[in-house]
């Protein structure tokens, strides 16, 4: 563990990684880009453009596109996004040119951009069976699409229809549950091999479903996986601060235009990139866990990808920063809001 400088004012730790990120493309891309690289020294970026990253020249194309907005400081890791024609040899050969980082896994029609995901997972059984030989991660977004499952049941339908059959079948995998939402799966990671491993969001770990509707309808606390009851966020907190190296942050940062949020119907995802190491530092301090922070921030995630640690560092002070009504343009979390930390470099 990296010295840790915790006082009264100030704490300093090993510059973190975000696991999970939505950079998008083009115009939001260099909008939003410069706010995740403040705070982070590497992510892995989310697939699901329009049309999805599927292909090594692909990969390598949005790859350049992110070094452009991000600056050289900031390394993009690549996901592949997985779909019922994916074949193993071109998705392994990927890795082991270093291009892919991991896989992703979107049930189709999941959420934002997955109608090309995959209809079924014992379509791509060559395709996990090859990941497993050759060590790939898989990330997963954990939820069933079956209508007949109530929205805020879908996590654990899946843990049991989808996630342990595969685990079973493939027990050499290496997973990433991304986003956990439910005690049920903050218990499912820790009671799985050490080939399991989450990310956990801010957002899942300050909101509970009441922030939906609170005083009406708010589109910008809504997501996928959604916010579910009390109970599971507070299971899902203490898998934060725990110390497992089976968590570990991942934002999942997604970023939608005003009008795309404010909608008939609205877009799932919530831009927390300007603020999201004081964000996750409000939820350790408030369990009394700040000495854990950098284990969950900077240590767990790039352990379980076998990547090297970072060796800089970032200081966040006790400062009261506000949070405004717009970033770039986008209605960011904890908007209107004081954190109580702020990050100075």
């Amino acid at each position: 563990m990296a010295d840790q400088v915790l006082t009264i004012s100030s704490l300093t730790l090993r510059r973190p990684d975000d696991w999970h990120v939505h950079l998008r493309d083009g115009e939001m891309l260099a909008a939003v880009a410069p706010y995740t690289v403040r705070q982070f020294a590497r992510a892995i970026v989310m697939p699901n453009l329009s049309p999805p990253v599927t292909t090594v020249a692909m990969a390598q194309a949005y790859r350049a596109r992110i070094v452009t907005a991000a600056g050289p400081d900031f390394t993009p890791l690549m996901t592949c996004y997985l779909t019922d024609g994916t074949d193993p040899a071109d998705l392994i050969a990927g890795f082991e040119a270093g291009v892919w980082v991991a896989a992703k896994l979107y049930p189709a029609h999941a959420t934002t951009n997955s109608a090309h995901g995959v209809s079924d997972v014992a379509r791509i059984r060559p395709v996990i069976a090859a990941m497993e030989r050759a060590g790939m991660v898989l990330c997963v977004h954990g939820e069933v699409t079956d209508p007949a499952v109530d929205i805020f049941d879908r996590e654990a339908v899946f843990l049991d229809r989808v996630l342990a059959p595969l685990l079973r079948d493939f027990p050499g995998l290496r997973v990433v549950l991304e986003h956990i939402t439910t005690a049920d799966a903050a218990q499912f990671v820790a009671d799985g091999p050490a080939t399991l491993a989450a990310t956990i969001t801010p957002q899942h770990l300050h909101l509970n479903r009441n922030a939906l509707f609170a005083d009406g309808l708010r589109p910008h606390a809504y997501c996928l996986p959604v916010v579910k009851r009390e109970r599971h966020r507070l299971a899902v907190r203490a898998a934060a601060v725990s110390g497992s190296p089976k968590f570990f942050l991942g934002t999942d940062s997604a970023p939608h235009a005003v009008a795309a949020k404010e909608s008939a119907c609205g877009c799932a995802g919530i831009f927390n990139a300007p603020h999201a190491l004081e964000s996750y530092a409000a939820v350790f301090e408030a369990e009394g866990a700040l000495d854990r922070f950098e284990g969950f921030a900077s240590e767990h995630g790039a352990r379980f990808y076998g990547r090297p640690l970072n060796e800089g560092t970032v200081t966040l002070v006790r400062e009261p920063v506000d949070v405004p009504d717009r970033v770039a343009g986008i209605v960011p979390f904890h908007a209107g809001e004081r954190l109580a930390w702020r990050v100075v470099g």
